[in-house]
């Protein structure tokens, strides 16, 4: 099996791993909202764990997160494992949800009034608490949805070098699954240095020092 194709079948996109639809408006609400919880400081499981609570709850809009209320958020977010920042996250997701509602009406509607992709990713960053991190995870697999031209994150670049992957190559749709990949690969191996069960360790120039 070819490189790109042995990446790709061992790491798919997040969304699908949380069975959301970005071909609808709404799915692409609940990635917004899997995002914030991906960009803090907590492991991937929790965050999963923790976006797969919401959606439980049916709190995965924009009104639905406003009508919840903090405390109803705080629960849920203690029930995915999300402790650590339960209360300044049911803050964040209030203060982003109403801020969204007065400023743009919807998610929707700051895309289509953002006139490139740096306008978007400022707009999104003018939310209290969403940064470049969280913009890039949020962004990275709306190649192909939405047309935004996104600059492939520096993780990503690093784990690419190691692999001889010429991310120029690759674009919209293709460009996502690629870059989620590497993104997936360095996390779950190269991070932690488990390179002897690295599924493409073939094909890898980096050498542990």
């Amino acid at each position: 099996m070819k490189k790109i194709e042995l990446l790709l079948a061992n790491f798919s996109l997040y969304t699908e791993d949380l069975g959301i639809d970005l071909t609808e408006p709404a799915g692409r609400f609940k990635w917004f909202l899997a995002s914030i919880l991906f960009g803090a400081r907590i492991s991937e499981k929790i965050a999963a764990n923790t976006y797969k609570a919401f959606e439980r709850y049916g709190i995965d809009s924009m009104e639905k997160i406003i009508a919840a209320g903090w405390d109803e958020l705080v629960k849920i977010l203690d029930e995915g494992g999300y402790v650590r920042y339960d209360f300044s996250t049911a803050t964040k997701l209030l203060d982003i949800s109403q801020t969204l509602k007065e400023k743009y009406g919807s998610l929707e509607n700051l895309y289509s009034q953002s006139s490139d992709t740096k306008d978007l990713a400022r707009k999104l960053q003018e939310f209290k608490g969403i940064g470049a991190v969280t913009t890039q995870i949020f962004l990275r697999e709306l190649r192909g949805v939405w047309q935004i031209s996104l600059e492939v994150s520096s993780k990503a670049k690093s784990v690419a070098e190691n692999l001889d992957i010429n991310l120029h190559e690759f674009e919209g749709e293709q460009l996502s699954r690629v870059e989620t990949a590497l993104v997936k690969l360095g996390i779950k191996y190269c991070k932690r240095k488990r390179c002897e069960e690295c599924p493409v360790k073939d094909f890898c120039g980096f050498e542990i020092v």
